[in-house]
């Protein structure tokens, strides 16, 4: 299958549309084997962290695309999260299609005019944007907890800009391994009805289902998670050693791994789609 855009998957979702994060191999190949048994399109996200803890990007960039190419349903494969704007720049020449440019930690004036130069550079090169506006908690302790967005600064900053989507601020964390967060789904309605782009929120990791299919009705359309997979990931581990403390061939334990995150996108999916 041709990579997919991820602007086409986000405007031809009828719902909502997953983007998970990868740390190695075996989240990228479970995030599409997932999206393979759910039957829905997906977004492979590799972060800024990522990149760091592997030392490089291309080495994940170049998989990652080989798999989304090779998958049997459309799969975008996203920059997330990149403050450095060699990063973003990096990553096009790759063959990524879009990329989040985050300048979240600097403020408002000088977000919007690093952002808008970074957007401008991205859709010279036919690249897909995404930006943040009011600090998501959780992320490096750079974020406000309880921060949220006002929707006429976000319909000004997505005018000043000319990014294609926006992350929001709407009552998530990054990072959470609990499933407790309390969205603003009338401040959601409200962004939507104001923002002419899509809406991504982050930390979906601590939503319940229920209320990430709220958020979906009330108009975000991009959800991203990535602890809850690593959480997935790391237990199963765990119990496959547990079980048998003789293993040491890492491809018996990882692929417990594996098998549980394809299980967990593969639900995620089903609950963005229903």
């Amino acid at each position: 299958m041709p990579l997919a855009g991820i602007g086409d998957i986000v405007r031809d979702a009828p719902l909502g549309v997953g983007a998970f994060n990868m740390i190695q191999l075996e989240h990228a190949e479970a995030i599409v084997a997932g999206a393979e048994a759910a039957g829905a399109p997906v977004v492979l996200q590799i972060s800024e962290n990522c990149v760091r803890y592997h030392g490089a990007l291309a080495p994940v960039a170049l998989a990652s695309l080989a798999l989304a190419r090779a998958a049997a349903v459309p799969v975008a494969v996203h920059l997330d999260h990149a403050t450095d704007r060699s990063l973003v720049e990096e990553a096009v020449g790759l063959g990524l299609g879009s990329v989040m440019y985050d300048a979240s930690a600097l403020d408002h004036e000088a977000n919007a005019t690093a952002t808008a130069e970074v957007t401008r550079w991205c859709h010279e090169r036919g690249v897909w944007v995404e930006a943040e506006l009011g600090e998501i908690g959780g992320k490096d302790g750079v974020h406000a907890p309880g921060a949220r967005t006002r929707p006429d600064e976000a319909t000004g900053y997505v005018g000043r800009t000319g990014v294609d989507a926006l992350a929001v601020a709407v009552g998530t964390s990054h990072a959470m391994t609990t499933k407790d967060a309390v969205l603003d789904l009338g401040l959601i309605a409200e962004l939507h009805a104001a923002v002419p782009v899509p809406l991504v929120l982050h930390g979906s990791s601590g939503v319940p289902d229920e209320t990430i299919r709220a958020a979906v009705r009330h108009g975000m359309k991009k959800i991203n998670i990535a602890t809850h997979l690593n959480k997935a990931f790391t237990a199963a581990v765990r119990d496959r050693l547990t079980a048998d403390t003789s293993v040491v061939d890492s491809r018996k334990y990882l692929k417990a791994g594996r098998d549980a995150v394809t299980r967990e996108v593969a639900h995620l999916l089903g609950v963005l789609t229903s």
